[in-house]
């Protein structure tokens, strides 16, 4: 599948603060340019922490039927391996961590044991593409709210700012079922190695970004119950995420 294309504790307020101006001017300058490639699931909200209008639908696009296939580096070469083969045992997993949530509550990889679940990147203050990402998940948790299997992982990429009171202000106001969704803060170092060692989500087709660089991508990453990738999609495109719609319910007839 294609992949399509996408700070520390005990740094000094001085610090954090410009790092988050920086990461508010890339966040409004990658808005500007996704608008002019891709359509839009929805149109940005005004305001950080704006509560949303009505989650978005998605309509459950089909295609090929039979297992999804496994990724294992940023190239997202596919690897088409039957459901509970040998060699899954030694495939790529998403790295074990630990990080809080927006009710101060512990998660762990233990969290999402035998769950599927949908991954991300944002930031609070983000003034770009978060908001409609942010809103476009919400749309996705509406579609699986009443499916236990199906959880959502939201990384902070400016820990320093967003903390616990912050993260529940933002769910508060963007509709964030506590259980069901968790915007997690924690280590800036522990996040981005998940972003771009287990998730692969800004890597440029295979080719390495320093860890220095700030964490900016659009990707939403499927996992499934093993911690293993299946897919990766365009977190504001309608039809990628209908896709994703589907392959959720692909992978819940493995089992």
């Amino acid at each position: 599948m294609k992949k399509f294309s996408s700070l520390s504790s005990g740094l000094s307020s001085s610090v954090s603060r410009a790092v988050v101006v920086t990461a508010a001017l890339l966040c409004g300058a990658c808005d500007g340019d996704e608008s002019a490639s891709q359509e839009p699931a929805v149109a940005p909200v005004a305001g950080a922490m704006a509560a949303v209008a009505a989650p978005p639908e998605f309509v459950e696009r089909s295609r090929d039927e039979g297992p999804l296939p496994f990724y294992a580096d940023a190239a997202f070469t596919p690897h088409w391996i039957a459901p509970g083969a040998p060699e899954l045992e030694t495939f790529h997993r998403v790295a074990s961590f630990e990080l809080t949530n927006q009710d101060g509550e512990a998660v762990t990889q233990e969290t999402f044991e035998q769950k599927i679940y949908i991954a991300d990147f944002f930031f609070s203050t983000c003034p770009g593409i978060c908001k409609a990402m942010t809103q476009n998940m919400a749309g996705l948790q509406e579609t699986f709210t009443d499916d236990p299997d199906v959880l959502f992982l939201s990384h902070s990429v400016t820990p320093d700012v967003d903390d616990v009171e912050q993260l529940a202000g933002y769910a508060e106001a963007n509709g964030v079922e506590s259980g069901k969704w968790h915007l997690v803060t924690g280590d800036r170092g522990l996040i981005y190695r998940l972003g771009r060692r287990s998730y692969f989500v800004d890597e440029n087709q295979g080719e390495d970004v320093g860890e220095e660089e700030f964490l900016h991508t659009e990707n939403f990453v499927l996992v499934d119950k093993q911690r293993h990738i299946r897919g990766i999609y365009n977190g504001l495109n309608k039809a990628s995420l209908a896709q994703l719609v589907a392959d959720v319910n692909r992978l819940k007839q493995e089992g």
